[in-house]
């Protein structure tokens, strides 16, 4: 008989609930973390492999290489999502198939993990959890720390089938700022990228219509956990005011915007998506609009 399935809180656990269950042959806690480096030739980002393996991870859990795996590298923009198909190898590969219950955690701030977490539920993957906090609350609650590779479990059959309304494209985009869409358009990036005074892009600024509620603003930046309740509600409140039913977040690269996303997901919006192109995609056309603060 099939064991039954390990069924999770919400999309949030807790390290508490993690080290509770933690070596249940049904869980994958996977490790999702990615890293941006300024070199001599520019800013980068680096896989977290060699940190998973050097410096530690929640033990027994595998690493998942957004970077390449997770992500289409033949794409025109950084971290393109995959399609059906590669996302399915890319999850058997590290263990996840149709009997496993999912626990995603990162390094940072949790928009990593929300990343996965979203290519994994938009392709009706259910069973799958942030970890709140991530690595950095897995420590302060004296969690233990694993290093070297962890070999995935060997992975069944895994049925993923889309979900709609999880994506935006350039197009929904452009319909929304010509005002023929009714949807809050929301960027995910810090405010001085939003306003125009920073940014990677040879173009900066934001799309037009778009408000400002940057990932960090949706987590507390000591302990790096979720915010809830009203102090979430006050957060989100500028991705709400117009009381559209769909919303649409963006950012430089469709992470940042996934971290939002999520956050607002957990507040009870079910009409969440990401523009996965984002300002990459955008700014690639010199006829796009963009605001800056001096505009």
């Amino acid at each position: 008989m099939t064991a039954p399935a390990l069924q999770l809180p919400g999309p949030l656990v807790t390290a508490a609930w993690l080290a509770e269950h933690l070596g249940d042959e049904r869980l994958v806690v996977v490790d999702a973390s990615v890293l941006g480096v300024e070199t001599p030739a520019g800013f980068s980002w680096l896989s977290g492999l060699d940190d998973y393996l050097i410096d530690g991870h929640v033990p027994g859990a595998v690493f998942a290489e957004l970077l390449e795996e997770f992500s289409d590298t033949a794409g025109r923009f950084t971290f393109t999502r995959p399609d059906l198909e590669r996302l399915e190898q890319a999850a058997r590969a590290v263990g996840i198939d149709d009997a496993a219950t999912v626990v995603v955690y990162d390094t940072a701030i949790g928009h990593w993990a929300a990343r996965l977490w979203w290519l994994l539920s938009s392709a009706g993957f259910a069973r799958v959890a942030v970890l709140d906090g991530g690595l950095t609350a897995w420590r302060a609650a004296g969690g233990a720390l694993e290093t070297g590779f962890q070999e995935p479990r060997a992975a069944g059959v895994n049925t993923l089938a889309p979900i709609e309304g999880y994506w935006a494209d350039i197009d929904e985009v452009r319909r929304i700022v010509e005002g023929e869409s009714e949807a809050a358009l929301v960027c995910a990036l810090p405010p001085s990228d939003f306003s125009g005074e920073t940014g990677r892009r040879a173009r900066r600024g934001h799309i037009p219509r778009s408000v400002n509620v940057p990932v960090g603003s949706v987590v507390d930046r000591d302990s790096r956990t979720q915010l809830h309740g009203p102090a979430l509600t006050e957060r989100l409140a500028p991705a709400t005011a117009s009381g559209a039913a769909r919303v649409v977040v963006y950012c430089g690269a469709g992470i940042a915007a996934a971290g939002t996303g999520f956050a607002l997901r957990r507040a009870g919006h079910t009409d969440v998506a990401v523009y996965d192109g984002s300002l990459e995609e955008w700014t690639a056309d010199p006829e796009a609009p963009l605001v800056t603060l001096e505009s």
